[in-house]
């Protein structure tokens, strides 16, 4: 999975002339799916972004959480995130995992937001969405799942 994670003061999304989500102080969180993603990916990718410490302590460093924020999280399902523009100048979205295997992990990924105590405001899977956001910062993080294993310093 591949999540852009970004800071915001607020965000929503509409699906054509109708908001389906709403909310202020949080993350939104573009994710994609891949074809080797499991049920695992999802819960540990969701567990990673609930703990992520981004907002600032009263020093200034990054050190509260979503939690101690008062964040919520809206998630919105992007397949362009595994787009492969090595070739050409049209992308190619092999990578992405098709509706029947990413809509569920997408929505097992919103559910371990919630099972973590947070809010997790969804979009609608596979509509064509417009995400309003106020990037706080600005503070705009990529996670991959098969990056996360890897150790930080070679």
């Amino acid at each position: 999975m591949r999540a852009v994670i970004q800071r915001v003061s607020r965000a929503r999304v509409t699906v054509g002339d109708e908001t389906v989500a709403a909310m202020g102080r949080g993350f939104v969180v573009l994710l994609g799916v891949t074809h080797a993603d499991t049920v695992e990916t999802a819960d540990g990718l969701a567990a990673k972004v609930a703990a992520l410490r981004l907002f600032q302590d009263a020093a200034g460093r990054m050190n509260l959480g979503l939690a101690d924020a008062g964040g919520e999280v809206l998630c919105v399902s992007q397949f362009t995130l595994y787009g492969d523009i090595r070739k050409g100048n049209r992308p190619s979205f092999t990578d992405a995992a098709g509706p029947e295997l990413a809509q569920p992990l997408y929505e097992r990924f919103c559910a371990g937001i919630e099972q973590a105590g947070l809010i997790c405001h969804r979009g609608v899977f596979g509509a064509h969405m417009e995400v309003d956001l106020l990037n706080d910062g600005p503070v705009t993080l990529i996670l991959d799942t098969a990056d996360l294993d890897r150790p930080r310093r070679a």
